[in-house]
């Protein structure tokens, strides 16, 4: 039991560290190009290729993890690389051609999962199965806090040392957790090896079809399915609310830069939420919460909508408490749903999905924004609330695979 707590706190360790030096490295790079370059449009291209090949990356990643003996040490390697693209990015800015420099990004964000769905997937390896819950609620609040303490670190770094130093100190995070990933336990080791969820090992197949049987194995769940479904629709609320917050703060607060601190006061009340789910994680089945929080979702961007300063720190407010309750009951729902053999794959498939409907939420937002803010705000609520009606139009595939301990 010991070695079981000890790779768990090693586990927690190593994800919020590397987790904090990704939500710090966004926006340092985008400040570092807005910096080196002048150009606004550089700096959003660059960010772009970041977010978009992570999603694409998601899938292969999943498939390499699943089959690797020792995925911490897979994962590790990950970090590492991921660690330095983004220095290479940084020292490439206004001296590379940019072309260049997008190439290296794109290439750098294919690892982007590894901080996300890839780590989630090893959390069975580091406890007894009767504790996941409280361990995937926990493991959901170093988003939360990554969410908070990233950003502020990106932008006090870029104030007192420069925007490119800003970025190496989030490269430098990054690669920081690589030890603790390294010394995650093997796919058959001390730990747990697999966790719950359904049985179907690792089968030979050629590079797309091992690529696709993440896609396949969520396709095949219905509690997967809807699952994915209403977190890919929150997602894309969460991005055009994202991509609407600086004119928010701007029209509401007198400055573009308090709707930017407002994520902050997101990621505190989703930090705060997961705290108090933690501690009783049976409170409420995870596949009640998945559903519900886009409900509570709609309601604050519908609030927000309204432009008062007030409404808006609170709509800001309680979308953190959808947000942060809802990951840790995706977490839950895909560690008791996905294939042994899957497990990564389904995570960072998963990941990828959301990565693109968040980029794909703000890519929309931005230019209704400018036409008018009140009504992004309201197809940012209809989005969200349609996360239901998706999640209950699935009627097919595997259901439930069971209601006990981890429900």
């Amino acid at each position: 039991m010991a070695d079981r707590h000890s790779f768990f706190r090693c586990y927690l360790v190593g994800a919020l560290v590397a987790r904090t030096g990704d939500d710090m490295a966004g926006p340092a790079l985008l400040l570092a190009a807005l910096t080196l370059t002048g150009s606004a449009a550089e700096a959003s291209s660059l960010l772009a290729a970041v977010t978009v090949s992570a999603a694409v990356g998601g899938p292969v990643l999943g498939a390499l993890l699943d089959r690797s003996p020792r995925p911490g040490r897979l994962l590790a390697g990950a970090l590492v690389l991921y660690a330095t693209g983004t220095a290479v990015v940084v020292t490439g800015l206004g001296r590379a051609p940019g072309p260049v420099t997008l190439l290296v990004a794109g290439v750098t964000g294919l690892l982007g999962p590894a901080l996300s769905g890839g780590w989630t997937a090893q959390l069975p390896r580091t406890v007894p199965a009767g504790r996941l819950p409280r361990a995937g609620a926990l493991d959901a609040m170093t988003f939360s806090v990554a969410g908070l303490a990233g950003p502020a670190f990106a932008g006090g770094a870029a104030e007192a040392l420069g925007a490119p130093t800003a970025v190496a100190f989030s490269a430098a995070l990054i690669a920081a957790a690589a030890p603790a990933a390294w010394l995650l336990p093997p796919a058959a080791g001390p730990g747990p090896a697999t966790g719950p969820g359904p049985t179907e090992p690792p089968r030979a197949a050629p590079p797309a079809g091992i690529v696709a049987s993440g896609i396949g194995a969520i396709a095949g769940s219905r509690s997967l399915t809807r699952a994915t479904l209403t977190s890919v629709c929150s997602c894309a609320a969460q991005g055009m609310m994202t991509a609407c917050l600086p004119l928010l703060g701007e029209r509401a607060m007198g400055g573009a830069g308090f709707g930017a601190a407002l994520l902050s006061c997101a990621a505190l009340s989703a930090l705060l939420a997961n705290a108090a789910l933690a501690r009783r994680p049976h409170v409420v089945a995870p596949d009640t919460v998945l559903w519900a929080a886009p409900l509570l979702q709609a309601a604050a961007l519908a609030l927000a909508a309204t432009g008062g300063p007030v409404a808006l720190v609170v709509a800001v407010a309680v979308a953190g408490l959808a947000e942060g309750p809802q990951l840790t009951a995706l977490f839950a729902v895909r560690h008791r749903e996905a294939p042994k053999g899957l497990r990564a794959q389904v995570f960072t498939t998963g990941a990828s999905l959301k990565i693109t409907g968040f980029a794909v939420g703000a890519a929309v937002a931005g230019p209704l924004a400018d036409r008018s803010l009140h009504g992004a705000l309201l197809v940012a609520a209809a989005t969200a609330a349609l996360a239901v009606p998706a999640r209950f139009a699935v009627r097919t595939g595997r259901g439930p695979v069971r209601t006990g301990s981890h429900a």
